[in-house]
């Protein structure tokens, strides 16, 4: 049994958080991002196998406060417009399913930037400046969390638990909130946490952190559960296992353990004999569900079609 990290979470999120601890090792939760309305990864998924993930990844990149209109491309500005509205859905399938939420934040940076600016290549914006009382960075950063609260209440007041990633990736260098390192975005992370959870109340949140390395991890105080993503350049039949030694050996072996991002299922067959304690994946969106570039068919029945797979109850969406 895991303990919340915030003494004031919801029944909802302590049940949550219990559920994933209990399972990892024993099965593993099916989950699938999605970042439109339409949620064509799950209707594929379900035009395929006959059935629906447990969980459901959304997406938040269109609610950022700061996006550069006038200076995005018709790729960024497709991606912002298909992802408008998506937190209607998600409650939506949150009220009328057992589903699982998951949000991810492609967060446009809080000053500054052109295009898609939560890549560090689109804008200037210094994220160590956070850091520093009384900086334009900083009071950024802050009025943005304000906005994203908001919609984070919405959720809150409805009794539904989110598992929240927020700093995703900060391993590496291509998002500003880790362009300066990832001991940076463990600290922006700490602040997003005590902030909050002390003055918005958001006691409905699942904490998540993504990144592998041990100079950016925030501390077990922090996180209720650890997750990395994974992309392999070519498939290869895997459990992940390695990965997961990995994990636990640069951040800890007392958290749940989550694939929050791949872009290849687990061989389930393998996962059966391992019982590598993943709680659960989320495969990513677009391409890397639909089709075959990916994830073959077969893969992807073998996957819902196991007993070891827990996939939802849910006969269509609603």
């Amino acid at each position: 049994m895991q303990t919340t990290v915030n003494p004031n979470a919801t029944q909802e999120s302590r049940e949550l958080l219990n559920y994933l601890s209990d399972i990892a090792g024993k099965k593993i939760i099916t989950g699938q991002h999605t970042q439109t309305n339409p949620m064509e990864e799950a209707r594929y998924i379900l035009e395929k196998t006959g059935k629906l993930p447990k969980l459901f990844g959304f997406e938040l990149l269109a609610y950022s406060p700061n996006i550069n209109y006038g200076d995005a491309s018709e790729e960024c500005l497709t991606e912002i417009y298909e992802n408008r509205g998506t937190l209607d859905t998600a409650m939506k399938l949150a009220k009328n399913s057992d589903a699982i939420l998951t949000f991810t934040f492609h967060w446009y940076s809080p000053l500054g930037g052109r295009d898609k600016s939560f890549y560090a290549e689109h804008t200037d914006f210094d994220a160590s400046k956070i850091l520093v009382e009384g900086t334009p960075e900083r009071a950024a950063f802050y009025h943005d969390m304000d906005v994203i609260a908001e919609h984070l209440k919405r959720f809150r007041d409805e009794k539904i638990p989110i598992l929240w990633r927020p700093f995703h990736e900060s391993d590496g260098q291509w998002f500003w909130w880790g362009a300066k390192g990832p001991a940076v975005a463990r600290e922006l992370y700490k602040l997003m946490f005590q902030y909050y959870t002390e003055h918005h109340h958001l006691d409905n949140l699942l904490w998540v952190w993504n990144c592998p390395l041990a100079e950016g991890y925030p501390g077990d105080e922090y996180v209720d559960v650890i997750s990395m993503d994974i992309y392999l350049t070519e498939y290869a039949a895997t459990d992940y296992a390695k990965e997961y030694e990995k994990l636990i050996a640069q951040t800890t072996d007392k958290k749940v353990a989550a694939l929050a991002e791949i872009g290849y299922l687990p061989d389930i067959k393998m996962l059966e004999q391992s019982h590598t304690p993943w709680a659960y994946y989320m495969t990513w969106s677009h391409e890397f569900c639909i089709g075959e570039k990916f994830n073959k068919t077969d893969a992807l029945k073998a996957m819902y079609e196991s007993g070891y797979a827990v996939t939802s109850d849910l006969e269509r969406l609603p």
